[in-house]
């Protein structure tokens, strides 16, 4: 059987590998070219892994464009892998594989089709996800299952911990999902979609931090969007604070202030008052790059240039 993979993330990375020590590595890789690492946060230049696995390489920003489609056929594609690519993969693509293509969504589909899963999966406070290898069809996540695999979410999952979880998933699923499709016997189970949810983008603007709102919902924004995302932030002093890490300040009662206002300094972070009275330990930042602690009584939150 003759494969296909796309995908320029570190998800795509993961998959890559799991499916060359099964002994499934791709005969073609189409990724993006470094020059174009911009669109990701979570990019990894699959050039390395490619060459070891033996497999061509074909640089591209968009797959439905026809020199794609024209490779795709000229290696006569089976089956392609769709793992960690942000676009809508056309009729064309899809004709180019005789069996067809298959992509992965780290959601519980039909819930949660769309964008930005993983931060929203925690905003959302959902105890439970999964992660889903699916067949391609003219929708947004909306093919027949494939392989589903259920994960649990921590009362205090970050992303970047949420991301582990599904990439491994992505890792066990793959190969087995591979296996069923050579042998004949991959499933296609049709999608209920009258349960379908849909997430909308987010964009790197969605990360500011209301100091407004409650601390539990300042905090539950932080774990959302970090690593390997681009990270909740505010603003001191007419710059962009980027709050890697926070956590409930146990003594919050014990100081007053305003919203956004650094109440106090720690050992290893410093306090910010938030909308409820309640208010956050931040324990890991960068100003501009550096560890630079804003000072003491400062008011966070001013627009960042």
């Amino acid at each position: 059987m003759r494969t296909a993979f796309i995908g320029a993330v570190e998800g795509s990375a993961v998959a890559l590998e799991a499916l060359a020590r099964a002994g499934m590595a791709p005969g073609l890789v189409v990724t993006l070219p470094p020059e174009a690492a911009h669109r990701h946060s979570d990019y990894v230049d699959l050039t390395p892994l490619a060459r070891d696995c033996g497999s061509a390489l074909l640089f591209t920003t968009d797959v439905n464009a026809p020199p794609v489609i024209e490779a795709l056929r000229a290696f006569d594609t089976d089956l392609a892998l769709v793992i960690g690519w942000s676009q809508i993969c056309g009729p064309a693509f899809r004709a180019s594989a005789r069996i067809g293509a298959v992509g992965f969504h780290p959601a519980p589909l039909p819930r949660m089709r769309g964008r930005a899963v993983i931060p929203w999966t925690i905003l959302l406070g959902e105890t439970t996800t999964a992660a889903s290898l699916f067949w391609l069809d003219e929708g947004v996540d909306s093919g027949p299952l494939l392989l589903q695999e259920s994960i649990d979410v921590a009362e205090n999952e970050t992303a970047r911990t949420l991301y582990i979880k599904q990439t491994g998933a992505l890792a066990r699923m793959l190969p087995k999902a591979v296996e069923l499709v050579r042998a004949g016997t991959a499933p296609r189970i049709e999608q209920d979609h009258a349960r379908a949810t849909y997430c909308a983008k987010r964009t790197s603007e969605d990360g500011r931090i209301d100091w407004r709102l409650p601390a539990s919902s300042a905090l539950r924004l932080i774990r959302a969007v970090g690593d390997p995302y681009p990270g909740a932030f505010t603003a001191y002093k007419m710059r962009k604070l980027i709050i890697d890490a926070a956590e409930p300040f146990a003594d919050s009662h014990r100081f007053i202030g305003l919203p956004g206002q650094v109440v106090s300094d720690t050992p290893c972070g410093f306090v910010v008052r938030c909308g409820d009275t309640g208010c956050l330990h931040v324990t890991a930042w960068r100003l501009d790059g550096e560890a630079q602690r804003p000072r003491l009584h400062a008011k966070l939150g001013m627009e960042a240039s």
